[in-house]
């Protein structure tokens, strides 16, 4: 499992926020399941050699948000509750794409009807790609 988990401190990005964005995605993408168990604090600070402090940060604020519970003398658990924050985070995160693409679409001279238009055939022909088993 901690595997799953790669930092890169020469992004400068925080180590815990680097954390914390990885478990969500692993949360989100079901990698991670409903009470599923984390490795604990000292397992996952000596495989990514980082301080305990730091991974310890990153769990509350998952905790905070909802994702994690906390149980005293067992460990880290995916929360119950991510499953509902789950479907939130992926429709927040899929309207970020859109609002990025609408951005481009327009600098690019497309109308918002025009944006739409091909994103609907590009997700036609993805779609076709599916049914037949070529999927990306």
């Amino acid at each position: 499992m901690t595997s799953m988990f790669h930092l890169r401190p020469e992004t400068g990005e925080p180590i815990y926020l680097q954390l914390v964005r990885q478990i969500k995605h692993a949360v989100l993408t079901g990698t991670l399941e409903r009470g599923a168990q984390l490795p604990s604090v000292r397992q996952l600070a000596s495989t990514l050699v980082i301080n305990p402090n730091t991974v310890v940060r990153a769990y509350r604020e998952l905790e905070h948000a909802g994702m994690l519970e906390g149980v005293a003398g067992r460990g880290w658990f995916v929360s119950y509750v991510a499953l509902r924050l789950r479907d939130e985070e992926r429709r927040q995160r899929l309207e970020e794409y859109i609002d990025q693409l609408w951005v481009e679409g327009r600098a690019l001279g497309y109308t918002t009807g025009d944006l739409a238009a091909v994103v609907s055939e590009a997700l036609r022909d993805r779609a076709e790609a599916e049914r037949e088993g070529r999927g990306r």
